[in-house]
């Protein structure tokens, strides 16, 4: 055996993986919103989120981009999880057109018939157009034209391989197979380049058809590490969706393998002319994952429920992000609407601790500062991953959001310090014997707690205005308390530090919530969608 024959077949292999990375970088990037529109929009039910799932698939031709994009979706919680599964069957489908495309083209016609007009007009493409989704679609040509040169030269390889081995008529049976399915494609990340090899060899007589399909299955099964890598250490929501991969793949490979004795006759009965042992693989692929996805859709919404009990534990606190992780950050846009997400989790959050601390005196000053802290903590942490995000390229209006970003959590920080202070006002308010500032006082309370959980942008504003009349009056009225003699001056002054701190609360809180109604006004233009109503403008508050 010549070592160009080695040769031949990894330097192919190494040059299809290439191919598919510039031809899934290069359509993401040509298709752009529109994918992103596809999936938000296309998935209402499961039935439609499976369509979608194999159109976006075939089209960028990477189920594992797909899935991650995915989980990101979930995250940035544009999909349920119910939809998600839907999705993730169809990417399984609309990976399958690889094996068509090796099938019908890479192994039947000449590769510089397909591949030399397509590399040159990619990289006219790339030369041109700069950059955008023009310079996206020039990458895709040129990976297309890569990707029959590289299938050319595994062809080659196989071709010499067959001649020297055959390894179809040796020890190894379906059940090996299936493992060196998998084993390839977690090794090459990629089922792709595991289905190109099955695919090729089995064409050029290398390996029988039914290991070819057994070794198609385990490829099948193989493609959810990608997945199950990306999840590590990552939310609840993407670890779910990981599963729920998981689970789809592995079920439908049990029955395609269980069924292989049944349904290779079949495929080998309408095996006929130059490449249809390849033919016949791309059509089994489709087949077990059509029927699979069949099989299990009608189960998607129990599978859905299922999983949405698993990963709940004590430590999913309000710390702990709920929207972001390293997926989404792979996505920009989809980045700045899981930030957006997570914000307003945020908001919500630090409005019921604050309604806490000025409705129940009684709740301790240390769980307040956890609290406070556990904010503060997923602040930061916005705040970093906004920093980090806003070194990539983005579009413009995606970039504008970032500064926004880094000053409501800014906001939702302050807020938070400022909670003890709230819960100063609450207890003054229970412990004080004067009935007219106590009275005042029950106002500062119930107008900062309206303002804590308000519900839109023309509550809070309206709440904030009734906060800000209530704190001039209990100021005056514990001044006016002093110099009456009717309080001790030094809780006077204590309880005003407790009110000024109350209204720097409230007063970050609205800057908050008018952020984030600015935020989701740009997202929801940016994504075609009406903006919503703005509020006038609103009173003067503390910075």
């Amino acid at each position: 055996m010549s070592l160009s024959l080695v040769f031949d077949a990894t330097g192919g292999l190494a040059l299809f993986m290439l191919a598919m990375a510039m031809m899934t970088e290069g359509l993401k990037v040509f298709g752009g919103a529109g994918l992103r529109h596809m999936l938000e929009h296309w998935t209402s039910s499961p039935l439609r989120g499976l369509a979608s799932g194999a159109l976006v698939t075939a089209i960028v031709q990477s189920s594992s981009a797909v899935t991650v994009a995915v989980i990101g979706f979930v995250n940035a919680g544009v999909l349920s999880l119910h939809q998600a599964i839907g999705v993730v069957m169809g990417a399984n489908v609309g990976t399958t057109m690889t094996g068509w495309l090796v099938g019908l083209t890479g192994v039947g016609l000449p590769a510089d018939l397909l591949a030399m007009p397509m590399l040159a007009i990619g990289v006219a493409l790339r030369l041109g157009a700069g950059s955008g989704r023009w310079h996206g679609l020039g990458n895709a040509l040129a990976g297309f034209g890569l990707f029959f040169l590289g299938l050319d030269m595994l062809k080659s390889g196989f071709s010499g391989l067959a001649e020297a081995f055959d390894l179809g008529s040796g020890g190894a049976g379906p059940l090996t197979w299936l493992g060196i399915g998998v084993a390839a494609t977690v090794l090459t990340q990629s089922s792709s380049a595991a289905i190109a090899i099955v695919l090729t060899a089995t064409a050029q007589g290398l390996v029988g058809l039914e290991d070819g399909a057994a070794a198609v299955i385990g490829a099948n099964i193989g493609t959810t590490s990608t997945a199950l890598v990306a999840v590590l250490g990552a939310t609840a929501a993407a670890r779910r969706v990981a599963i729920a991969h998981l689970g789809f793949n592995v079920v439908t490979g049990i029955i395609a393998f269980a069924l292989l004795p049944v349904l290779v006759p079949l495929l080998a009965g309408l095996e006929h002319g130059q490449g249809g042992a390849a033919v016949l693989l791309a059509l089994f692929h489709t087949i077990f994952n059509l029927a699979g996805a069949a099989l299990l859709l009608p189960f998607a919404g129990a599978a859905s429920r299922m999983l949405g009990r698993l990963f709940r534990s004590a430590g999913d606190d309000i710390a702990r992000m709920h929207f972001l992780d390293g997926n989404v950050a792979r996505t920009p846009d989809l980045a700045v609407r899981a930030m957006l997400s997570e914000l307003q989790r945020l908001r919500q959050e630090a409005g019921i601790q604050a309604r806490i601390a000025l409705d129940e005196p009684g709740t301790g000053s240390a769980r307040l500062r956890q609290t406070a802290d556990a904010l503060t903590t997923a602040t930061r942490t916005v705040a970093e991953f906004a920093t980090r995000l806003g070194m990539t390229a983005m579009t413009r209006q995606a970039s504008e959001q970032i500064p926004a970003a880094l000053r409501c959590a800014r906001y939702l920080a302050s807020a938070a310090g400022h909670m003890i202070d709230a819960r100063t006002v609450s207890v003054g308010a229970a412990r004080e014997h004067d009935h007219p500032v106590q009275t005042l006082l029950g106002e500062v309370i119930a107008a900062a707690g309206a303002v804590a959980v308000a519900a839109g942008p023309a509550a809070a504003e309206a709440a904030g205005e009734r906060f800000e009349a209530a704190y001039e009056a209990a100021k005056s009225g514990l001044l006016i308390a002093a110099a009456g003699h009717r309080i001790d001056i030094d809780r006077v002054e204590g309880l005003l530090d407790s009110l000024s701190g109350t209204r720097r609360l409230a007063g970050q809180l609205l800057r908050a919530d008018r952020l984030l109604a600015r935020m989701a006004g740009a997202d929801a233009a940016e994504a075609g969608e009406p903006p919503a109503p703005q509020p006038d403008a609103p009173p003067s508050v503390p910075e």
